[in-house]
């Protein structure tokens, strides 16, 4: 795939309610949380939107930007749809966007990389991250061809996207892990957030 048709998007506008405080912020080793997953993709795309609702850190790059969600409370979709409208108020030229989760330390340039190796763009106009059986909704390629269908579904109501992906159709790029390496593990509690100093101190 051509990273210049592709927006990074990191989905930052969660309210954190498990944490406590908005988890992105948060020190981990040396960095705040929201910093791995940019550090990770900043080299591959010409501009990085994060979408976040309040004031928030992160990495220092002319390459990066931020906006809010259109409107609050619609949880990833709303963030989605949020960069897309990003996308076309600005006359950008990307057709698709690439998400990220704002809590992922572990994730690497490298799955990534394996992830668009995988994809061919004419099979779908959606396509999700998959490992050990569980499907990573906010790890996806989105076309903006999706648009008109994704805000209607917002406007009637739609929030999860697990069931609005079934529906419209996706398709999954499986990955296997040896000796359980979970790239994809998260920081939604306080306890994930210990656990993730001790992976970090075994990396």
């Amino acid at each position: 795939m051509e990273h210049n048709n592709i927006l990074a998007v990191v989905l930052a506008g969660g309210k954190s309610k498990r944490f406590g405080s908005d988890k992105s912020q948060v020190k981990l080793g040396k960095k705040i949380l929201i910093d791995y997953i940019l550090g990770e993709i900043i080299d591959l795309y010409s501009e990085i939107l994060i979408v976040a609702n309040e004031p928030i850190n992160f990495l220092n790059s002319d390459k990066i930007k931020l906006t809010k969600d259109y409107e609050k409370g619609l949880g990833p979709l709303g963030g989605v749809l949020s960069a897309m409208k990003w996308i076309k108020e600005n006359k950008k030229n990307y057709k698709w966007i690439s998400t990220f989760p704002a809590d992922t330390p572990f994730f690497k340039k490298k799955h990534l990389q394996k992830f668009y190796e995988k994809i061919d763009i004419h099979e779908s106009y959606l396509f999700f991250m998959k490992s050990h059986e569980t499907r990573h909704n906010i790890f996806g390629l989105w076309s903006l061809s999706l648009f008109d269908k994704l805000e209607k579904a917002l406007i009637k109501g739609d929030r999860k996207v697990e069931f609005w992906a079934n529906e419209i159709g996706v398709k999954t790029i499986n990955f296997d892990f040896k000796n359980n390496d979970d790239p994809f593990f998260n920081v939604n509690t306080k306890e994930d957030l210990e656990n993730a100093k001790k992976l970090l101190k075994n990396d």
